[in-house]
């Protein structure tokens, strides 16, 4: 069944506009205890745009990236990493120009059901993302782009992301926009929901937690709204297509049509609270690409989100056939709908 009309003959599948930064996470040894207590790390490419870019591309998908790096190691890092993951085009990774600076990100495990993360995104290099790095002739070669929420924390990268949807339109590209929120870099509520809601006007698909769309409707509606009334809002708009998720306890989706999806996390022994939303966003549009039902996509991304928040990794991301065995294994063990049902 077709939900969603991608254009056909693009030498992409997928462009992904945001974040590229570098995680540290404690290695296995050190257990569960404060980040303050551990000793040793292990270094991963991170960002969720990045990692979201890694996942499809281990699903075949072809990608590209644009994006900003530091001009340093660390920037060295991300590219060789990049480079050495096959169909992954980086041309348009570019390096920041006045000492800006690659993000990082350390991760705190206190237990399986407490972890945090320690950023440090002053004079970020990915933020600093111009108009200038925006370019038609490379957009019109994909069948979509995607748009990171946090790339529109700041100028001049906000510039440049209203930029790409506008060429993406022209392009007749569609617009994929994972909401991301991260309160670092924003100013306050009122600054998120004018961004957000901007972009969100002009999706064909929107991704985020119940939180982020609450955050993007902000300033929209005179009161909170429920799952299915921010379907009926944005499908007023341009979206064919709403992802709602709600951590724990699983996620919704909804079809312009009318048609509604549920689906819950597999279970898994978890090493860290997150990192399952990269994993998720890539298997969901792996499997919508591919032109799967909207619940097999459903299941297919809590898998392989329930897979990343077992990692120690967020960048360790599966391929096709790990996913399936996943699902295969889990089916055998919790039973065929381990993952599907009502929410409620």
């Amino acid at each position: 069944m077709k939900y969603i009309d991608f254009p056909k003959d693009r030498d992409l599948d997928l462009i992904l506009i945001g974040r590229v930064a570098v995680d540290f996470n404690p290695s296995p040894e050190e257990g569960f205890k404060p980040l303050s207590q551990v000793v040793k790390f292990e270094r991963y490419i991170g960002g969720s745009t990045v990692n979201t870019a890694i996942g499809v591309n281990r699903h075949g998908l072809k990608v590209g990236l644009i994006a900003k790096i530091s001009d340093d190691q660390l920037g060295d890092f991300c590219l060789d990493y990049l480079n050495n993951e096959k169909n992954i085009d980086t041309s348009h990774i570019s390096r920041a120009k006045n000492g800006e600076k690659i993000g990082l990100t350390f991760t705190e495990m206190k237990s399986e059901n407490e972890s945090s993360i320690l950023m440090y995104r002053n004079m970020i290099a990915d933020l600093a993302l111009d108009v200038d790095d925006i370019d038609y002739d490379y957009i019109k070669k994909a069948k979509a782009i995607l748009v990171s929420g946090t790339a529109l924390a700041e100028s001049p990268s906000r510039e440049a992301v209203l930029k790409a949807i506008s060429f993406a339109k022209r392009a007749g590209c569609k617009v994929i926009f994972d909401i991301d929120f991260r309160n670092y870099n924003w100013k306050n509520k009122d600054e998120i929901s004018i961004y957000y809601s901007i972009v969100a006007r002009q999706s064909d698909i929107i991704m985020g937690s119940r939180e982020e769309f609450d955050l993007t409707e902000k300033l929209i509606v005179d009161k909170s709204l429920n799952d299915e009334e921010s379907a009926k809002l944005w499908f007023k708009e341009k979206a064919e297509i709403l992802v709602i998720k709600h951590g724990k306890r699983g996620s919704n989706a909804y079809v312009k049509n009318g048609e509604s999806y549920s689906i819950k996390p597999f279970p898994i022994k978890a090493r860290k609270g997150f990192g399952g939303g990269d994993g998720y966003a890539s298997a969901f549009l792996y499997s919508l690409f591919d032109g799967k039902e909207i619940i097999e996509c459903l299941e297919y991304a809590s898998a392989e989100a329930s897979m990343m928040i077992r990692s120690n990794s967020s960048s360790d991301l599966p391929n096709t056939e790990e996913l399936e065995e996943f699902i295969r294994e889990s089916k055998k063990e919790y039973g065929e709908f381990v993952a599907r049902g009502d929410l409620k």
